[in-house]
């Protein structure tokens, strides 16, 4: 599905009450609405969200445009940046069907200029913006307590992300160069190698807790390829050429099992991260124009009433707004439909059983009752049970002792 406007960024929001949402930022025209932030409701069976939103905040015309957004993972609240206002705090309260927005400044965060990269850690109890101009802040949430203030990070932030234990923070700058910070002491860790042609790009953590990896997007020229880092020693353990071509944006599936890719000129790419092989690719999804956003959606399997679970993503492009896709990636299975099979196996199993058992010559498949031999009486041969031990013994004549 497609939503109208100018789309800068987008992403979901996953409520408590099981309920996916998604926001939208959308700039302003030139001499006409300003820019605007609208919540949509998403509807799982038909995987589309509904045409008019369920609550729209309206920007100063001095705040600017939408530059990006970061949903804590809790889904009651996420963060703006604006091109002229810093950042602001928005909390999600109400049902679905009543949502509403209570806006708010961030004192650490206000009037801070423009913000390249927002990211919650996977937990949602730390926050880093990475401004424009190269500033790096990391703060704990909700507290806002400072762990780190570092003004000269990078030359400019192009991306991050947190790692799946929030131990580390990955970043990019747009010289192509890459940091790793330990978030917890607020200090930088190291650098990820790179040869003087390359340029790390795009970054994502693992997130199955199995594969200690980063994914960066390494563009060499032309030649663009996704190189794998162990994070155990920050070296670079390979690389693989997918989408063939300059990346604008990176996501990984909350369990880990799918990196996406989308491409400057509309282009989605989804790998299945066990095998390093696409599983998806969808082709000028946005007709040639770059894709500023793509996210997985964050419930990872939503239950359809026809078919099995299937992965959704979510596209924003100025061109073509929003784009939700259904991917074409193999169906998970839920525990419920796994414990459904093992009974199956086991009934069938038992019915097979009794059709062999009724069909087969056992020793344990007595005939009938009625079709087996009379046992002779014993009193035909012993006497009378009934009479004395004399009269028993007497059948048998006399004994020699």
């Amino acid at each position: 599905m497609e939503g109208g406007g100018i789309v800068t960024c987008g992403s979901w929001i996953k409520r408590p009450e099981k309920v996916n949402l998604v926001v939208l930022g959308k700039s302003r025209r030139v001499h006409s609405s300003p820019a605007v932030l609208e919540i949509f409701s998403f509807d799982p069976k038909t995987t589309t969200f509904s045409t008019s939103p369920l609550v729209t905040y309206v920007f100063e015309e001095s705040e600017g445009d939408l530059i990006t957004i970061a949903v804590n993972p809790s889904g009651d609240d996420f963060v703006c940046s604006t091109t002229n206002g810093g950042c602001k705090l928005f909390e999600v309260y109400g049902r679905e069907e009543n949502v509403k927005l209570l806006a708010k400044n961030i004192a650490p965060l206000q009037d801070v200029g423009p913000q390249k990269c927002l990211t919650f850690s996977v937990d949602g109890s730390r926050l880093a913006a990475g401004g424009v101009d190269g500033h790096l802040r990391i703060l704990y949430w909700p507290s806002l307590r400072v762990i780190l203030d570092e003004p000269k990070a990078h030359n400019s932030f192009h991306d991050m992300d947190f790692s799946l234990d929030s131990e580390y923070l990955a970043s990019t700058s747009t010289d192509g160069a890459a940091k790793i910070w330990k978030t917890e002491d607020g200090v930088p860790w190291t650098f990820l190698s790179r040869n003087s042609d390359e340029k790390i790009e795009l970054c994502r953590f693992s997130k199955d807790g199995t594969k200690p990896f980063l994914f960066c997007t390494v563009q060499k020229g032309a030649k663009a390829v996704i190189a794998v880092y162990d994070i155990s020693t920050w070296n670079k353990i390979g690389h693989k050429s997918l989408l063939r071509k300059p990346a604008s944006t990176m996501s990984i599936s909350l369990d880990g099992k799918y990196l996406a890719t989308a491409s400057k000129d509309g282009d989605i790419c989804v790998v299945d991260v066990k095998k390093m092989e696409i599983c998806h690719m969808s082709k000028r999804l946005h007709l040639g124009t770059c894709i500023t956003s793509l996210e997985f959606c964050p419930s990872e399997r939503l239950e359809l009433l026809e078919e099995q679970l299937k992965r959704v993503a979510l596209t924003t492009s100025s061109e073509w707004g929003a784009v939700v896709t259904k991917l074409n990636v193999p169906a998970d299975w839920k525990e419920w439909q796994i414990y459904l099979v093992l009974l199956g196996l086991f009934l069938a199993s038992a019915i097979a059983f009794y059709i062999f058992f009724e069909n087969s010559d056992s020793f344990w498949n007595f005939p009938p009752e009625r079709q087996q031999p009379r046992r002779p009486k014993i009193e035909t041969i012993l006497g009378d049970p009934q009479s004395d031990d004399q009269n028993v013994w007497s059948a048998f004549g006399p004994l020699d002792m």
